[in-house]
């Protein structure tokens, strides 16, 4: 009896192959570790071959628990922003580049330029930032035209592990769109935004795109052979972890907003329409018919870790019950901080701003502060940062945000859901499972099975959530106040950026 469907989650740092049975229990796992590798400052990259070896690995390992004859489908989901190309024996020529990567920032100017900024917003969904990896590709054509010449194929990460599964050279719509070369109206490959790079590649390297949920091609004997699952299993198209991160928290409609509180802070509503706002960037959702209204803080867990390191000289890896000590700490201090305020712009600022040259602050600090503060400021900042950019959504499309489901790594941390809850002025409900874009991978695959309907009946079915926290009543008019206070302080600093990065690089 095929009673199982495996989501596989493509992250950053990890490959995870969890099989999820028609109530969304994980009843299988298997992971396997992923390094990034780094040739300069602010470059990060990966070879696409690790993703394959780490597939395998993952897959391997989940189906040691339960049989391949059990699995009714395999899905994808990926970490997005991120881009390989192959010559024409479909090797790589260089390895990837990551989402992570700065060395595209000088080309966000010049290509938006050439296409038009507010054309290349309203195509693809996305302002003037450097995270898209269209822009990785232009600079790719004007630091390396020769081996650029020789581009034959484009992948993003859920194309490259389809075509290994399956031979196929597919993606999904909600993979391809992150990529910022891909008109989410349409559901196709922007032909403008590719033959704007400045060595023009032709729309038909880039891989087909495919509706999510659908059967994108089925494994083939030698994925069989490399990875444990029988031959013939259907592959069906996933999305950016992001988006599936939503769908498996069962953020499918309107009202409630997922919440990743991981590496970066990304949060993201549903809508039905393809809206354009600078508050927001937007992406094609996951169940076919929708989009996700995304924001997103560059500084999450990823500004924890570095200040703690940094401020406080403490090695969270060696030490990991470091947070909860500060936790603790931070708890007895009182909401504000005693006057320390941090805007948490450590690697610029997205929504609604998109300023790369925008920086982290911490206002107010005395002699008085102590590590305790800090601590407690860090974590309201981006509280006060999320607050912010949800109310800018809301105000954007007159749509309700009435509560968050929190994923990610700092979900774990009741103080942190806490804090959040009371300054956003909104329930912070915890997901029941930690694995929320395997999940949503889940999901896709248990509708291409036709296990059920449509994507709402099926997260509706196989998602749940745990523990809530309520905002505190007591405290609406002091976080109000103190939103008010947050809101004023980048435009307060906005003229002073450029010229500090001027200086810094000298």
């Amino acid at each position: 009896m095929q009673d199982t469907v495996i989501g596989i989650d493509l992250s950053t740092t990890t490959c995870k192959a969890i099989a999820w049975d028609r109530d969304g229990r994980a009843v299988a796992e298997g992971r396997a570790p992923l390094s990034l590798e780094r040739p300069e400052p602010n470059a990060y990259e990966q070879h696409p071959d690790a993703w394959w070896r780490a597939a395998q690995t993952a897959l391997r390992q989940a189906l040691a628990t339960v049989p391949a004859a059990s699995v009714a489908a395999v899905a994808v989901v990926n970490q997005r922003e991120t881009v390989a190309v192959t010559g024409a024996d479909d090797a790589p020529l260089r390895p990837a580049i990551l989402w992570l990567d700065e060395r595209r920032k000088a080309e966000v100017s010049a290509l938006s330029t050439r296409v038009g900024v507010e054309r290349m917003h309203a195509l693809t969904g996305k302002p003037l930032d450097f995270a898209p990896a269209v822009y990785s590709l232009a600079w790719m054509a004007r630091a390396e035209p020769d081996l650029f010449a020789r581009v034959s194929h484009v992948y993003d990460p859920h194309a490259w592990l389809v075509r290994r599964l399956t031979g196929e050279f597919t993606t999904s719509w909600a993979s391809a769109d992150p990529l910022g070369a891909f008109d989410i109206s349409s559901h196709a490959w922007a032909d403008e935004v590719i033959g704007a790079l400045p060595i023009a590649l032709d729309p038909g390297r880039f891989p087909q795109a495919a509706a999510p949920g659908t059967v994108v091609g089925r494994i083939t004997p030698e994925a069989a052979a490399e990875t444990g699952l029988r031959a013939g299993t259907p592959v069906v198209a996933g999305g950016g972890d992001g988006q599936a991160g939503g769908l498996g928290t069962g953020v499918a409609g309107a009202g409630t907003a997922y919440l990743n509180l991981g590496t970066a802070i990304v949060s993201g509503v549903y809508d039905r329409q393809p809206r354009i706002d600078p508050a927001f960037r937007t992406l094609c959702a996951i169940d076919r018919q929708g989009y996700i209204l995304e924001t997103s803080l560059r500084s999450g867990t990823l500004l924890v870790n570095s200040l703690i390191r940094q401020m406080f000289g403490l090695d969270p890896d060696a030490d990991p019950g470091i947070f909860r000590r500060l936790e603790a700490e931070a708890a007895s201090v009182p909401p504000g901080s005693r006057g320390l305020l941090l805007l948490p712009y450590w690697n610029g600022v997205m929504n609604p701003y998109w300023d790369q040259d925008a920086r982290g602050c911490l206002l107010g600090l005395s002699p008085d502060h102590g590590r305790a503060e800090i601590y407690r400021a860090l974590l309201e900042g981006i509280a006060l940062e999320q607050a912010f950019a949800t109310d800018r959504v809301v105000a954007a499309t007159s749509q309700p945000v009435d509560s968050f489901v929190a994923i990610g790594g700092g979900s774990a941390s009741d103080p942190w859901c806490r804090i959040i809850a009371d300054i956003t002025g909104r329930p912070v409900v915890r997901a029941e499972t930690a694995e929320a874009s395997s999940l949503g991978a889940g999901i896709a695959a248990a509708v291409g099975a036709g296990w059920y309907p449509g994507f709402e009946e099926a997260a509706a079915a196989m998602t749940r959530t745990g523990a809530a926290f309520h905002p505190d009543p007591a405290e609406a008019d002091f976080h109000a106040d103190l939103l008010g206070l947050y809101a004023d302080l980048y435009p307060r600093l906005r003229d002073l950026y450029p010229r500090l990065a001027q200086l810094n690089r000298r």
